[in-house]
């Protein structure tokens, strides 16, 4: 690797800062955990500290290379959020969900737009411009602070928000899309824009429709030796899927939440391992995506936006996404706890900041302008909406202890149970040579995956440094011949039997 460089730098000294920054993002989520704090701040905060103005020094302004890093990693996280979607569950707020989704980022965007040309005296096309960008919103990062306290949505407003938050991105693309081409092109008309549109949303529904068919017919068929090998395959297929839907003029990144959507919801061999192989994929998608757009800022750039930013955020906070809220949920019957919850935790996310590196690819002036001006937004809403969403969800009454969730969780779970696979659940016993252990220290079977631990009527991951404790309650994925081990445990009962013959992933 002598005298291989990349952006003037080693390739050893990119894979050593690459490394540490995948390390400490990891640890980073953890201490997110501990802290009720969204994960992707401290991802922006580490690759910001990263950067050329922090403690690292590593100069990256490629925001090209940026937007093609943003939409891939964007395009996996939204495939695992759609492998993440229930179709039981959101078949009765589906009506709601696609009003939010589009009625909802429409509106946020439009009604952003005209206020930024009326209060920060930007023209008319670039404030509207402004409103696409930021229009769409990121509700992982509230799952993930509630799973922290052990607390989950009430009724189907978990189901409701992933949707709305899975499927908004590409109306937020078709509109900045929209946008660009308006302002770099004066001789598009409606007519383009619509029929634009209908490209976009056609050609991405109809791919994730035929994907989904042809993707699971070579999954289900492929015959694989290795198990291992059937994630890495899928996340070819995700892929290309994303790119020729894109080539041909369709939304990729609707495509590919159809074929998540449709794929979570089917028999696929070896489902439990892909859907493992997803979910860590998506991880990394975030983690770096995240970091690079941390490293692409410029905090003293930040500083120069710093007035427009923090009035821009105050009014998406308290003016559009309220007001989006309540055109988008009109008629619907839902509380009015409910709609101010919704209307409170529309973070903005990675697609915002992705798209804010579009202008710079056309040409658009003050690209660096609204960049700047879309992070700062984004840095805001993550601290301000981030943090305080415990407090507000408690004094809304929306959220119940995870538990009470958790027969809803378990619907259709045999479709994700790995082919010979039970899920049981295992109350410890009161024995020294168990209580106190730390689970790495038990010695269990290779190929169990303990997946929950129940202790005082609340829900936890066990980790291998979780302490058990007598009474407590583990649920686990083990095959039948377990069984006898696992009861060195306690007391074994099983759940959900393993796929019949006829249930073992093929359609």
């Amino acid at each position: 690797m002598i005298g291989v460089k990349l952006q003037n730098y080693s390739l050893e000294a990119i894979l050593l800062a690459g490394s540490l920054l995948l390390i400490l993002s990891v640890l980073a989520n953890r201490v997110s955990s501990k802290l009720s704090m969204p994960s992707l701040l401290l991802f922006l905060g580490i690759g910001m500290l990263a950067g050329s103005e922090g403690p690292g020094g590593i100069d990256f302004d490629d925001y090209p290379l940026s937007f093609a890093i943003g939409s891939i990693c964007l395009a996996l996280i939204i495939f695992d959020g759609g492998m993440r979607t229930s179709w039981k569950s959101v078949r009765p707020i589906l009506p709601l969900g696609i009003s939010l989704s589009f009625v909802g980022t429409v509106v946020t965007g439009v009604v952003t737009g005209v206020f930024a040309h009326y209060v920060l005296g930007l023209p008319w096309m670039a404030g509207l411009l402004l409103g696409a960008i930021v229009s769409s919103t990121d509700a992982a990062a509230v799952f993930g602070i509630l799973r922290a306290r052990s607390l989950s949505l009430h009724g189907s407003l978990k189901q409701l928000l992933e949707f709305e938050a899975g499927s908004n991105d590409p109306i937020a693309v078709f509109l900045t899309v929209s946008m660009l081409l308006l302002m770099t092109d004066p001789s598009q008309g409606p007519a383009s824009i619509a029929t634009f549109f209908l490209m976009q949303a056609g050609l991405g529904l109809i791919m994730g429709w035929l994907g989904s068919h042809v993707i699971r017919w070579i999954i289900n068929h492929v015959g694989i030796e290795y198990e291992g090998l059937y994630g890495v395959l899928l996340l070819g297929l995700v892929i290309l899927l994303f790119a020729v839907t894109a080539s041909l003029g369709g939304s990729g990144f609707l495509a590919v939440y159809v074929l998540g959507l449709s794929l979570s919801n089917t028999h696929l061999l070896h489902k439990g391992s892909i859907s493992r192989f997803v979910d860590g994929i998506a991880w990394i998608a975030q983690i770096l995506v995240f970091l690079t757009l941390g490293l692409l800022a410029f905090p003293s750039h930040l500083l120069e936006v710093w007035k427009e930013g923090l009035i821009l955020s105050v009014f998406m906070m308290f003016g559009a996404r309220p007001l989006s809220v309540l055109i988008a949920s009109a008629g619907a019957r839902m509380s009015r706890n409910k709609r101010i919850f919704i209307s409170w935790v529309g973070l903005r996310g990675a697609a915002p900041v992705i798209l804010a590196t579009m202008p710079w690819t056309v040409g658009i002036p003050q690209a660096e302008y609204y960049f700047n001006l879309v992070f700062f937004v984004v840095l805001i809403s993550v601290i301000a909406q981030g943090i305080s969403i415990p407090f507000i969800a408690s004094r809304l009454g929306v959220t119940v202890p995870l538990e009470a969730d958790s027969e809803q969780q378990r619907e259709g779970l045999e479709d994700f149970l790995p082919e010979g696979f039970i899920l049981v659940d295992i109350a410890i016993k009161e024995d020294p040579a168990i209580n106190q252990k730390r689970i790495l220290e038990l010695g269990l079977p290779s190929g169990v995956l303990l997946i929950s631990l129940e202790r005082d009527q609340r829900f936890t991951i066990p980790k291998g440094d979780t302490v058990l404790r007598a009474g407590d309650h583990v649920r686990a994925l083990a095959r039948p011949d377990h069984q006898d081990e696992l009861q060195k445990l306690g007391a074994v009962r099983i759940v959900s039997l393993p796929a019949s013959e006829d249930h073992a992933g093929l359609p």
